[in-house]
């Protein structure tokens, strides 16, 4: 009987090996970490966001520049296919009010235990603690494990290594050399969906009284450097060094890019978003009587605690004293951002095997027999299921790959 080697077990690598063992493929699962689907889980821990339930071409366009890229694997395998597979596991699945779709117990858990009681029924052998290390000269696949060093031969190979962010949980980017080695073509791992750094940092006032604290219901924008104009509205937290938080993550990759062009960016933030301009100089010009400028801005335009902090921040004492200059501020408040916080930190990453290196069945070119799926490719995508959408899709058209590659070997 054939078999294949997985390499990696997260949604990608765990989807690859249901496809090809109920093909009647032999198949062992290796994964550096005591268990597998650490990361999954930990995604799951503020509620288990699946996919999103907009129009297929709305979801396919969330990513960017590797939507054309991205949209073979969601066709094979779309955010409704991926509900209904959920359902045949036995959990029930439903539409948040945004959209999003999410297991009916909000938790990962429930789902990966039995996804794996599955895969188990089907004869999967998982093998934890092996840390991949590329290939010993005779071709065999090398893994280091407690007891050592250990070599395994597989009739193909499917890698669902995860991208650089994240280590502790093992996705730490280590394959990154063993491919490039074999003359595979990788762009850079990149942190996504993270936070940033402001120029200068917070003073440590700021830093110590309103770091962790949300910044809620805001809008930004910014210009990127290829000149186009950025605009959303959410919630943004300040952090200790900048920001963070579901705002600034949906705008991680032209904020990262525009950095790396021209050093810096600065955003423009609107603190009463659901106000207009003349309406908050309204308000700000309001006579205040014996009132502090806080107890004003807060009757009168909602700006309090962080808001207002991040005012006095950036605005100086004579700024905020000239009631047009403060109402401009409150409506488009320059804030200037010069760097990303560490990959690791980042929720997911950009960057990882070309798509030129793979084929249509995400075979790679110059070592056949060997399939890339998850994290691991070239392409980014924002929270809110798009990420683990991906992962799933591309799993199972690696799984399908290996299967019709071992097919045609008989």
């Amino acid at each position: 009987m054939k078999t294949v080697a997985i390499i990696g077990g997260g949604p990608a690598g765990l989807m690859a090996a249901e496809v090809l063992s109920q093909g009647g493929i032999e198949v062992d699962l290796y994964d550096t970490m005591p268990s597998v689907g650490r990361k999954f889980l930990l995604a799951g821990v503020g509620g288990m966001n699946i996919t999103h339930s907009e129009p297929f071409d709305t979801f396919v366009s969330r990513y960017g520049v590797c939507s054309e890229v991205i949209r073979p694997l969601l066709e094979a395998f779309s955010p409704a296919m991926l509900c209904e597979w959920i359902n045949g596991l036995g959990i029930e699945t439903f539409v948040g009010s945004s959209g999003r779709v999410f297991p009916k117990e909000m938790k990962a858990a429930p789902l990966l235990r039995v996804w794996l009681h599955r895969l188990r029924g089907l004869g999967v052998r998982f093998h934890v603690r092996h840390r991949w290390l590329g290939w010993n000269d005779a071709g065999a696949l090398r893994f280091a494990v407690p007891e050592g060093e250990r070599f395994m031969r597989a009739d193909a190979v499917v890698l669902a290594l995860g991208g650089g962010s994240w280590s502790r949980l093992g996705s730490d980017g280590a394959w990154v050399p063993l491919l490039a080695q074999r003359g595979v073509a990788i762009a850079p791992l990149l942190p996504s969906n993270c936070g940033f750094e402001v120029a200068g940092g917070w003073s440590e006032h700021l830093r110590g009284s309103f770091a962790g604290q949300p910044l809620k219901t805001v809008a930004l924008r910014f210009t990127d450097a290829a000149g186009r104009m950025h605009q959303r509205k959410g919630e943004l937290t300040l952090s200790g060094t900048g920001f963070e938080g579901s705002l600034i993550y949906s705008v991680s990759a032209p904020l990262r890019d525009t950095i790396a062009a021209q050093g810096s960016v600065t955003l423009e933030l609107d603190l009463a978003p659901d106000k207009s301009l003349e309406r908050v100089m309204a308000e700000v010009d309001h006579p205040r009587g014996a009132r502090s400028l806080s107890s004003h801005l807060q009757s009168r335009a909602g700006i309090k605690g962080v808001k207002m902090a991040l005012l006095r921040e950036v605005m100086s004492t004579e700024q905020l004293s000239h009631p047009a200059t403060l109402a401009r501020a409150i409506k488009s408040l320059p804030v200037t951002l010069n760097a990303t916080r560490p990959l690791d930190e980042a929720i997911s990453s950009a960057g990882g095997v070309r798509f030129e290196a793979v084929d249509d069945a995400l075979m790679l070119r110059d070592v056949p027999g060997v399939f890339c799926a998850g994290e691991m490719l070239d392409w980014e995508a924002p929270t809110g299921g798009y990420l683990l959408t991906a992962c799933f899709a591309s799993g199972r058209v690696a799984g399908l790959g290996a299967l019709n590659y071992l097919a045609e070997r008989i």
